[in-house]
């Protein structure tokens, strides 16, 4: 879903002369020793920018704890301001600046390939003026919308949607983000780069069609994309180069963005927004967070998850919540330590729902899964559900800046692998039994690691689970074979099972535990375990010096965090979609560690005061009694 601010709440902005523009003062900057070390540290609020609500913003952003504020003033999905930025540029320095005097840090929206015309029915709009630049369908369609589309087309505005191969809107776009990042801003927001396949009647339209598109794609493949693919047959080998093909397209644009910006500004930071996940949607509109991560600094992920029509957080279940976690963790496997924001909506109107209830557990589940927090209202980006509770929650973020943004190991013997192209080209099959396999392990409390094509070769547990992947490149099985070799166990389900000949010793389940699992869930999370479950969890056989007795309804993440291991608990057992927020506490949960870590536990509720309690050794190990767990709680152990 593409988000904006309130616009009811922003003043339009008038367009100044070229003239004008040509006296905007460039803000040089050089090169920090860390100039994005406060994309880790950001509690992200937002707010529509105006030539003069500059000082409002920041007053607003530092009495309710926020750091990292974002700004709304769209040069480029604007056709006026794509034309002449002059006033908004200068909106965007007034901004930094004052951010900056504050000791706080500011980025700006600018739109991916939508720009909206403020009179569709006027000679100058982006459509009227250039159709050449225009996505198009199958048929020759352009990509152009009204206000029935999308909540954020105001009546009377054309919404269009631009091809990243037009050379002169690319020419022009890329202009205005240099011009953007001379302003010293701290960051430049990239809202969902994607191909148009997410408005309604074209969600099959596989886009965009257009001459430059086809034409970039036949030098790349020898292949007209109009005739030469089956459009929606993933066994389709023209089809299958038309996937990587658009998914390189906006990974590579968003390259192009950044490369432009820290020419100009080398501290700026990069932060597309993307709102699918890992799932099939990632592939039907091109933006691969896998593929993004490496080209920019960081990914602002809306990741919904939930049965419920408004996918809040007051709508969610407990499998709702354990999607959710399992969602985060996989953006921190693809991040490899950049930082992961997550725009998510608490509370959208729940009648039986407190509006406070739903903040504290979204925002709870955030940081136990190591992402970063934005605070929004409804389902807009600014704002708040309650104020004071943000005040609440943010406060008591900054306080604990140190363990909640600190860099953090996964520890666990145990892995599963993110296979790319797999999601690729089956991606419900294997989703489905990647989501099994880490549902499982996080019900039994076993400790993994998400291993992708980019970190295989660097992993050293003791099992890897493939999860009904289909396909390994050379690289791949090489790495494979190599850790086979040293006695690492390979567990290989559903067609996994056919992948990997000649190792006698792999556990192989044709069946597919994990995807059955899953399923078994969805309907049942309490008791979905059969006898195929139990024999996967025996070849799993997991070896990890730490262990976790907890209901399963108490997802915990462990982490080696400043040298020592860090439990980041987060309770959602008995939540109840719509009408149950507050979940019930759950006591004695029992920690075994080596004796080597330490005998004193530190304990941080989440929005409480840290205590300490001292473990009992017994042989070589430790042992922990934790005596409740109310919302959620990161325990730490030290010498």
């Amino acid at each position: 879903m593409r988000t904006r601010h309130n616009w009811n709440a922003i003043v339009n902005i008038a367009v100044l002369s070229a003239a004008a523009f040509s006296n905007l003062q460039v803000v040089a900057q050089a090169p920090d020793k860390a100039p994005r070390a406060w994309m880790h540290q950001v509690r992200i609020g937002a707010y529509g920018l105006t030539p003069d609500n500059s000082s409002k913003i920041i007053h607003q952003a530092s009495d309710s704890w926020v750091y990292g504020i974002e700004v709304d003033n769209d040069i480029p999905g604007r056709y006026e301001s794509l034309l002449d930025p002059a006033t908004k540029l200068r909106a965007i320095q007034d901004v930094a600046t004052a951010a900056h005097g504050a000791g706080n840090k500011a980025f700006v929206y600018v739109a991916g390939l939508e720009c909206i015309s403020a009179d569709r029915t006027g000679r100058q709009t982006l459509a009227k003026q250039h159709p050449d630049w225009l996505q198009r369908d199958l048929s020759g369609k352009p990509a152009i919308f009204t206000s029935d589309a999308a909540f954020w087309i105001r009546p009377g505005e054309e919404d269009a949607w631009v091809s990243p191969y037009a050379p002169a809107w690319r020419t022009l776009y890329m202009q205005r983000i240099r011009q953007i990042a001379a302003t010293g801003i701290d960051g430049i927001y990239v809202d969902i780069p994607y191909w148009m396949t997410h408005f309604k009647g074209w969600e099959d339209s596989w886009a965009s069609f257009d001459d430059y598109t086809v034409a970039a794609f036949k030098k790349r493949t020898g292949l007209d994309a109009r005739r030469d693919i089956k459009l929606g047959d993933f066994n389709d080998p023209g089809f299958r180069k038309w996937i990587d093909f658009r998914i390189d397209t906006i990974t590579n644009l968003l390259a192009d963005i950044r490369s432009n910006a820290i020419a100009v500004n080398p501290n700026i930071a990069i932060i597309p927004e993307i709102y699918p996940g890992f799932e099939e949607a990632a592939v039907r509109v091109g933006a691969d967070v896998y593929q993004i991560y490496p080209k920019v600094d960081a990914i602002a992920h809306e990741y919904e998850f939930g049965d419920g029509d408004d996918h809040t957080a007051a709508s969610r279940t407990p499998f709702d919540w354990n999607m959710y976690q399992i969602g985060i963790r996989t953006f921190r496997a693809f991040a490899e330590g950049k930082p992961t924001w997550i725009l998510n909506y608490s509370w959208d109107g729940a009648p039986h729902v407190a509006p406070k209830d739903a903040m504290l557990n979204l925002a709870m589940s955030e940081l136990m899964a190591g992402a970063n927090v934005w605070d929004a209202k409804g389902h807009v980006m600014s704002g708040s559900n309650d104020m004071p509770a943000r005040i609440e929650i943010y406060k008591w973020i900054a306080d604990h800046q140190d363990v909640l943004s600190a860099p953090r190991v996964p520890l666990g013997t145990v892995s599963v692998y993110f296979s790319e192209s797999t999601r690729n080209y089956y991606p419900k099959e294997f989703v489905d039994s990647y989501r099994g396999a880490l549902l499982l392990l996080l019900r039994k409390h076993i400790q993994f690691q998400i291993v992708t094509p980019r970190s295989l070769q660097s992993f050293h547990g003791s099992t890897l689970i493939l999860p009904d992947v289909r396909l390994l490149d050379a690289s791949e099985e090489s790495s494979m074979r190599t850790f086979y070799s040293r006695g690492g166990k390979l567990v290989l389900t559903g067609q996994s099972a056919k992948l990997l000949r000649n190792l006698s010793k792999a556990a192989r389940f044709a069946d597919d535990p994990c995807s059955r699992y899953l399923a078994a869930a969805k309907s049942d999370l309490e008791h979905p375990s059969s006898e195929s479950e139990s024999n996967f969890l025996k070849a799993v056989d997991d070896q990890s010096a730490i262990s976790v007795e907890a209901p399963p309804d108490v997802v915990v993440h462990v982490a080696q965090v400043s040298q020592s291991p860090h439990f980041f608990f987060a309770n959602f057992h008995g939540l109840q979609a719509g009408t149950v927020a507050v979940p019930t506490p759950v006591e004695n949960i029992r920690i075994v560690a080596p004796l080597t870590f330490g005998t004193t536990l530190h304990l941080l509720p989440f929005m409480g005061a840290s205590t300490v309690l001292q473990g009992a050794p017994s042989g070589n190990n430790v042992e922990f009694t934790i005596p409740k767990i109310e919302r959620g709680t990161i325990a730490w152990i030290t010498p």
